[in-house]
């Protein structure tokens, strides 16, 4: 057998980030159905999205604690086969029990479980194979979300609409077939720690660090900002024009998740051109403008084009903030992007939240909702000027 090489294991990696946006972005193109197929109030619906979000923030956390000290491979490889038996539960066991919504439940719990490993462990794994811009690969590695995002909306609409809505469960299981033959892809590519333990900054002395602080709190906004607006540009979508559920996932998530995976990709292209912090903070003052245009705009159109395109203004800032952290801090190890993944979840769970309680408390007004989240982009602007004016009195930091 021919022995496989870096390039393999970044392939992998991709098909890995792949998996993430199929635990992230499948179970809510059901909502509709469970709820009205199954009779699941929407309040116990919704509740999948939090649990999901709620496992992976805790697998986020506890890998804090063991990942520097176990084998990358076999996690990437445990994490990946939690992913497949979570949609194939999903997909063959839930639907022929008598009370659907504990067997969705567990399976969410599975696959969640599963996919916060992967935020924790790809980064570190990508960063580990050799490249000479290894800023532009983790932008690349992170683009694939995107793509992913935009395949798994497309392909589960077009087969829900071809085998029928009460036929989903074929398409859980279709899911789970990428996630298993990833595992087995990883048990043979190559494999580096970015960092011997030796050698590695331990984890007390690292958040001690002001300008860590500041890379964690740009992870914050950067997670608040994307999810803030990409789980509501369906609804946002549906609001503003009026149209079907269907309809409203093509023109937002889809719109969104197509122009943020364009971003990282031009990024990607461009890396070794432009000043990755400069860049950020840029982005993140074009993401305020997206969102004030989204919430301000008299114009529906000018509204649903202000969400997409927030989509290309916030790609760059997680896998941005990721590169300036690993730059800065290069002996901080896999449990430095543990750190990160948490705080990015955190966010992730923060921006919708606010979004949603803002929108409540204003009469239902999504646009309110999105008003008030600019505070999240602002926030990350203000956090990389913070930085920059650390970094020029202290040139150590590399960034």
């Amino acid at each position: 057998m021919k022995k496989l090489s870096f390039n393999h294991t970044k392939t992998a990696c991709y098909i890995g980030s792949v998996c993430q946006s199929i635990v992230c972005v499948f179970l809510p193109l059901l909502f509709v159905t469970f709820n009205q197929d199954y009779g699941i109030p929407l309040a116990l619906v919704t509740l999948f999205a939090s649990v999901n979000f709620i496992i992976q923030l805790t697998m986020d956390f506890t890998a804090l604690f063991y990942i520097d000290r176990v084998s990358y491979r076999k996690t990437i490889v445990i994490a990946h086969l939690l992913t497949a038996c979570g949609f194939l539960f999903l997909g063959t066991v839930a639907p022929k029990v008598d009370n659907i919504y504990p067997a969705i439940l567990f399976s969410v719990v599975l696959f969640s479980a599963g996919g916060g490993l992967f935020e924790v462990l790809l980064s570190p794994i990508i960063e580990g194979c050799p490249s000479d811009n290894k800023a532009a690969t983790m932008s690349m590695l992170h683009s694939m979300y995107g793509f992913g995002s935009i395949g798994v909306i497309l392909l589960t609409n077009i087969l829900l609409f071809v085998l029928g809505e009460e036929r989903w469960h074929y398409i859980a299981i279709v899911w789970a077939f990428v996630p298993f033959f990833n595992a087995i892809y990883f048990m043979f590519v190559p494999i580096n720690r970015i960092v011997e333990n030796s050698e590695r900054m331990p984890l007390k002395q690292l958040i001690k660090r002001k300008s860590f602080l500041i890379f964690v709190l740009i992870m914050f906004c950067a997670g608040a900002t994307e999810i803030g607006m990409s789980q509501w540009a369906s609804a946002f979508a549906e609001s503003s024009l009026g149209v079907s559920k269907t309809v409203g996932d093509m023109l937002g998530p889809c719109l969104f998740a197509s122009m943020m995976a364009l971003s990282r990709v031009m990024y990607s292209k461009l890396a070794d051109r432009i000043n990755l912090a400069k860049y950020l903070m840029a982005c993140g003052i074009l993401t305020v403008g997206c969102f004030l245009v989204a919430a301000l705009s008299p114009f529906k159109l000018a509204s649903l084009l202000a969400c997409g395109f927030c989509g290309f203004a916030v790609g760059i800032m997680w896998p941005g903030a990721v590169s300036l952290t690993s730059n800065a801090y290069p002996m901080g190890g896999a449990a430095m992007f543990g750190v990160l993944a948490l705080a990015g979840d955190i966010g992730c769970t923060t921006g919708p939240t606010v979004v949603g309680f803002m929108a409540s408390a204003f009469g239902g007004e999504l646009k309110t909702g999105l008003l008030i989240s600019c505070i999240f982009p602002v926030l990350l602007v203000v956090s990389t000027i913070l930085l920059l004016r650390r970094v020029k009195k202290h040139p150590e930091i590399n960034i």
